[in-house]
């Protein structure tokens, strides 16, 4: 009996050893994804500085959800706090106290917006660049301007802290950073005329493929904590297929389904803030996709 319990107790030292290992690994190649440099060209793109232009950007800064990360005022936001995924903040972008603005050129904007990549060249943390980067130049232009023009916040920016799980997902290939997902040298912007249009609307329509995948069919959304709930198929295969054009602007306006339900809190309640316009180009290509089986993107 004394042996067993001998070689149960090796066999329990040796897993625990071996737990460490497999912690201290992830840690230590997560690290190295979080902290390696990218030297990047970067295109420039004229940022004007004219009322229209920066009520432009105003509007693309709310409605593609640089202020669900970032805050109302740009001086930052919480985006996750939680034990398992880690805390992430969207950093202070104004020229107040704590903020970036006044550090950052028209380069450094558009290196992060469109590539994922600070100023220091290390990638950014859950920045959605590869939503971002198929911004037209003018369109890109245009939130630069705004961004430049929001009023100082004196806010500190709280530090990233990425948790377990979110480095285990990192290291696995689910949670990938912006900047591995972009074709830095050789991607070309969109040029693109904003219209109720299948195109404009497969335009607008990118920056829901961060939640619900390129092909729209949702499922589970691996950047978020292990709580949220999977999103919804937004192909003609899905719930959305039963829905009326009157409908689907009304959910997105008001935040619930045809029949009373409250959409999920994950959902971004500034998309229904885009004009009569844009949703129905969104509409008219949600329409136009293949259907697709939930959760096969």
């Amino acid at each position: 009996m004394r042996r067993l319990f001998k070689v149960l107790g090796y066999s329990a030292a040796g897993l625990v050893v071996l737990l460490v290992l497999a912690v201290a690994g992830i840690y230590w190649r997560s690290s190295a994804l979080l902290h390696r440099s990218f030297t990047i060209a970067v295109a420039p793109v004229r940022v004007p500085s004219d009322p229209a232009a920066v009520e432009r950007g105003r509007h693309i800064a709310l409605t593609r959800g640089c202020v669900d990360c970032h805050g109302a005022d740009f001086g930052g936001a919480k985006v996750i706090d939680d034990p398992a995924m880690g805390r992430a903040y969207g950093p202070n972008l104004t020229r107040g106290r704590g903020g970036r603005a006044a550090e950052m050129t028209d380069t450094d904007w558009v290196r992060a917006i469109r590539h994922g990549v600070a100023r220091d060249a290390h990638p950014l943390f859950l920045m959605p660049s590869a939503e971002y980067s198929h911004f037209t130049d003018d369109d890109l232009g245009a939130v630069v301007a705004y961004a430049k023009s929001v009023p100082p916040v004196d806010r500190d920016s709280v530090p990233l802290s990425v948790g377990p799980v979110a480095r285990a997902l990192m290291v696995a290939g689910k949670v990938q950073l912006a900047a591995d997902l972009i074709d830095h040298a050789g991607f070309k912007p969109e040029v693109v005329s904003p219209g109720v249009t299948v195109a404009y609307g497969r335009y607008l329509a990118i920056g829901c493929t961060g939640c619900h995948g390129s092909n729209f069919s949702g499922g589970k959304i691996d950047v978020g904590p292990p709580d949220w709930p999977a999103a919804a198929n937004l192909t003609p295969a899905g719930e959305l297929a039963r829905w009326t054009e009157k409908e689907f602007f009304a959910a997105l306006r008001t935040a619930r389904r045809p029949d009373g339900r409250e959409l999920s809190v994950v959902m971004p309640r500034a998309f229904g803030q885009m004009t009569d316009d844009e949703l129905m180009a969104i509409w008219l290509f949600l329409r136009s996709v293949p259907p697709a089986g939930t959760g096969t993107r």
